[in-house]
């Protein structure tokens, strides 16, 4: 019985530590060759000397499980780096078919305190750097159907958070680049569609490096044999999922996922809606209509996760 993945070839972004390892080791388990990319740096705001490490070392475990993997050094943030990983894909495996981009970092800080910096390297390494390999990929990929190539086949799965949802007071920069790589999701969706490819974007929570302050302490395991409820691994499986033949349906969708529960988010709907009573409306009447509207509202109730605002961000 063949693999679900089995022909195919894929990289992953951010792969060479937590939930990139994970979702890299499981579509390999699926049949798939990898390209394992990292830029290997180990602070998590994107500080220290990069380093071939970590990506090598996840390259290695596919493997030894006698998979197919070469790892990639590199911060996909760099317009013509993210054009070199893809190239690697090609040559290395004769075409890429899945693009799961993963690489991300935090330097956070409420809106008052951060500074440009702080703002823009947030932005560039995960919004930037989704667009980056994104573009590479769907050049790739739309190449290959003008050339007259039949079943052109592409899968895009793309890292949000539910910080974009419900916020997330010390990370402006994080919450904003989660929000625009959700719309970037939904245009490469549209964009894509009619050459066989397929984009989606999950919001994880998961315990990894970027999080260990954010869930320490939170729904640890009873045991060592019980597996960690905000366990990369319980994220992994969805990707693979999507990134397979099965999900050909699936696509423009956001999912949250985590600990064994998957909830799909529908796009945003209308709660309320006011007519002008005149040919325009005036400052006394939106008064009389708003301000009563939003006082009768539990406080919060606009952004509606007392779940998520609890755990702070995804």
């Amino acid at each position: 019985m063949s693999l679900p993945l089995e022909g195919l070839s894929a990289i992953v972004t951010g792969a060479g530590r937590g939930l990139g390892r994970a979702e890299a080791l499981e579509l390999a388990r699926l049949g798939a060759a990898v390209v394992v990319n990292d830029y290997g740096r180990p602070g998590r705001d994107g500080s220290g000397e990069a380093s071939a490490a970590p990506a090598e070392g996840v390259a290695a475990e596919i493997r030894a499980a006698g998979g197919r993997a070469v790892a990639h050094l590199g911060d996909v943030a760099d317009f013509e780096t993210a054009r070199g990983l893809v190239d690697l894909a090609v040559s290395e495996f004769g075409k890429l078919d899945i693009l799961v981009n993963n690489a991300g970092i935090l330097r956070d800080r409420m809106v008052f305190s951060m500074n440009e910096e702080e703002w823009d390297s947030v932005i560039r390494v995960h919004l930037k750097g989704h667009f980056n390999t994104t573009h590479f990929a769907a050049v790739h990929w739309r190449g290959r159907a003008k050339a007259g190539e039949p079943g052109v086949y592409g899968r895009i799965v793309n890292t949000s958070s539910e910080a974009f949802l419900a916020g997330s007071a010390g990370q402006p920069n994080y919450a904003a680049a989660k929000g625009g790589i959700v719309g970037l999701t939904t245009s490469t969706a549209l964009a894509l569609a009619k050459y066989g490819v397929t984009a989606n974007v999950i919001c994880p929570r998961a315990r990894t490096r970027m999080t260990e302050d954010v869930f320490a302490g939170f729904a640890e395991p009873a045991s060592e044999a019980e597996l960690d409820p905000l366990s990369p691994e319980h994220v992994a499986p969805l990707v693979g999922y999507l990134a397979s033949p099965a999900a050909g349906g699936v696509n423009g969708q956001l999912l949250v996922v985590h600990g064994g529960m998957v909830a799909i988010v529908d796009r945003p709907r209308v709660s309320a809606k006011f007519d002008t009573a005149k040919e325009a409306f005036t400052y006394e009447e939106l008064d009389g209509l708003l301000t009563p509207h939003y006082a009768s509202r539990p406080p919060g109730e606009t952004f509606a996760a007392a779940e998520v605002l609890a755990l702070k961000r995804g």
